[in-house]
């Protein structure tokens, strides 16, 4: 037998198993008692709900700007970061599965909303939930965020009046 032979054979034993492996996933993610698991779910994802089980993390509602909900798991050491990206992640997975590919550009909404939770605005995104407040089944809002002008930029109008007058002497 040549070395090129066993690593087809390998290679086919491989897929074989993840074929096999996918197939048994499926299966169980049919169950009814796992209905919050992810399509596809990955480790972390199946770390959460575990951790969730136990206690060692927390179920939050966010209330999205059309009035619709999603649920989502965080461990009780979760940042706003990670919330986020949860967030990101969740809602880019919802609008593939129903509308195909859409671009969202989160730049556009982290600058535009932030969220908010029992009418405090979540700023910080170093900050560890539960150290502002977020508990298990937490309701979290989208709110409009306006960020302020930093020093030395000047509004719209300013730049409007510096042009006209320079407009004016030429």
């Amino acid at each position: 037998m040549e070395s090129g032979d066993t690593v087809g054979t390998g290679d086919y034993d491989v897929e074989t198993k993840r074929e096999n492996l996918k197939s048994l996933l499926s299966q169980l993610l049919a169950d009814p008692i796992l209905a919050d698991v992810p399509k596809n779910p990955t480790l972390s994802d199946v770390v959460t709900l575990v951790s969730l089980e136990k206690g060692s993390a927390m179920r939050l509602s966010i209330l999205k700007l059309d009035g619709s909900s999603l649920d989502l798991a965080v461990m009780n050491s979760a940042t706003l970061k990670d919330l986020k990206l949860l967030i990101k992640k969740k809602v880019n997975e919802m609008e593939q599965a129903n509308m195909g590919h859409r671009h969202i550009s989160w730049k556009h909404v982290w600058s535009n909303f932030c969220l908010s939770c029992n009418n405090e605005k979540l700023l910080d995104d170093e900050a560890v939930l539960q150290d502002v407040g977020v508990r298990n089944n937490s309701q979290i809002a989208f709110v409009p965020y306006v960020m302020k002008k930093g020093p030395g930029r000047h509004s719209k109008r300013k730049k409007h009046r510096l042009f006209r007058s320079l407009h004016k002497t030429c």
